[in-house]
């Protein structure tokens, strides 16, 4: 498979990848370039920039979550077809899971991609050293290709001559330089931007901005050039399908199916439930599923048929209010887990499933309650399922991701979700009847089994909800 391609990174976060990595897939695409976005590590957010940018989904490649040798086969199922595909970064180029070096960093993913880096650098603050900083991420580590810089926030015409000069005689190209622009900045708060879908019409006037400022100040066809050097990929592109039908558990499977053939799964969306990972979707439709979704915000009961739900992660605490206020869907939702349904939250969607949340009710399906906290929980854990569920069997491991800014109190249930071995040994999350919570991310196209299995307990228990929610 040969898809050009360019990985953007920076020496830290802050230095402004989103915005080259957002405003470059933009750009290219007005170009009618089909781009294919990808983004290196968990973050949910700024693939939906992402998205936006190019019409297409944005992608995680996540060495951690799901090992690296299944970055570059989800590289190439996401970028099939495509002209070009352009992969954010994450932190610094070298920054990885804390205590396992380069696993999950930025430069692992560009090697097992194969790909030239493009070094975006906050220039704000310097001249000449410029230089010194770009031959250390150059030198670093041999196998990472360096294929040049994108100076960000240059001062003035002399402040740029003086950068241009350092990097030339480090032999380095500077392939673009971005004048501070602080009107294209989108807006953030606790867990980093605010997502597209929470700010649909001002995200798209942001992204054109980023992809006029990209293409004032940054050599387009220099970068594709670049991009166009990165040698094919031996590897088979990723499947759903194949990935379904791989798995231990397929030939167990319950072919049991609802009287149309497949069983409804419903997954929360709208502009409280953003995070969610494309390949979910993917892997449940391959699993035997019919996938819709429904906003919780706005839908006052839940999709006709339906027998699995999946909450994922966002930003419940944002809309309490409004999400309590839906009183249908709450007692909905309470409902379906009373009679058994299949549910599987993360994050969001435990917060959701609780009593309260700051004070607010909420579904009331956990006996538990949920409030904001001034400490934020963040890192990769190692999980084992503790508790036989609709998604997990006991035993099973999986890799995931923390991410918030919450407290649920207590923590969990008699049947916790998960046991953590690292970075600290604790369970967590809460397991009843058929309900899986827990505040762990997971990324299931590492355990394909989990779609499997929980599409089976939505067939498996289809009779039983259907008839409280025809």
């Amino acid at each position: 498979m040969n898809i050009p391609r360019l990985v953007i990174a920076a020496p830290s976060s802050g230095s402004g990848k989103t915005t080259v990595a957002t405003g470059l897939m933009a750009a290219f695409s007005e170009r009618g370039l089909a781009v294919s976005p990808h983004k290196a590590g968990p973050d949910y957010i700024d693939p939906g920039y992402h998205a936006l940018a190019t019409g297409r989904p944005g992608r995680n490649l996540d060495a951690f979550m799901c090992g690296p040798e299944l970055v570059a086969p989800l590289f190439a199922h996401g970028a099939a077809g495509c002209d070009l595909a352009v992969v954010e970064g994450v932190m610094g180029l070298y920054d990885g899971a804390a205590g396992r070096g380069e696993l999950a960093s930025t430069a692992q993913v560009a090697k097992l991609l194969r790909a030239p880096v493009v070094l975006v650098v906050d220039a704000s603050s310097q001249s000449r050293s410029v230089a010194a900083l770009v031959h250390g991420f150059a030198s670093f580590d041999p196998q990472v290709r360096l294929g040049g810089v994108i100076l960000n926030k240059v001062g003035s015409d002399r402040h740029e001559a003086m950068l241009r000069e350092a990097l030339e005689e480090a032999g380095m190209p500077v392939l673009g330089v971005l004048r501070r622009a602080p009107q294209v900045a989108a807006p953030s708060r606790h867990l980093g931007l605010v997502p597209v879908a929470e700010r649909r019409a001002d995200a798209v006037s942001s992204v054109a901005a980023l992809a006029d400022q990209v293409r004032a100040g940054c050599d387009l066809e220099a970068l594709l050039a670049l991009a166009r050097t990165a040698p094919p990929l031996a590897c088979e592109a990723w499947s759903p399908e194949l990935a379904i039908s791989a798995s231990p558990a397929f030939e167990a499977r319950d072919p049991g199916r609802s009287p149309g053939g497949r069983p409804v799964i419903a997954v929360a969306g709208g502009a409280a439930f953003t995070f969610s990972y494309a390949e979910h979707a993917e892997l449940l439709t391959a699993a035997g599923a019919e996938v819709v979704t429904f906003d919780p915000l706005r839908d006052e009961a839940l999709p006709a048929g339906t027998s699995g739900l999946v909450i994922g992660g966002g930003f419940p605490e944002v809309y309490a209010p409004e999400l309590s206020a839906n009183e249908p869907l709450r007692r909905a939702v309470a409902d379906f887990a009373a009679a058994g349904g299949p549910v599987a939250a993360e994050c969001a969607g435990l917060l959701y499933l609780a009593r309260s949340l700051d004070g607010k009710p909420m579904c009331g399906v956990l006996d538990a309650d949920a409030r904001m906290s001034e400490r934020l929980t963040l890192g990769y854990r190692e999980a084992v399922a503790v508790s036989d569920s609709a998604l997990a069997a006991t035993g099973t491991r999986l890799r995931g991701h923390e991410f918030h800014r919450t407290v649920i109190e207590p923590g969990s249930g008699a049947a916790p979700a998960w046991g953590f071995t690292r970075p600290e040994r604790r369970v967590e999350g809460f397991v009843q009847q058929g309900v899986h919570a827990s505040y762990l991310h997971t990324h299931w196209a590492a355990e394909p089994s989990v779609a499997l299995r929980f599409t089976g307990a939505a067939a498996g228990a289809e009779a039983a909800v259907v008839a409280v929610h025809p």
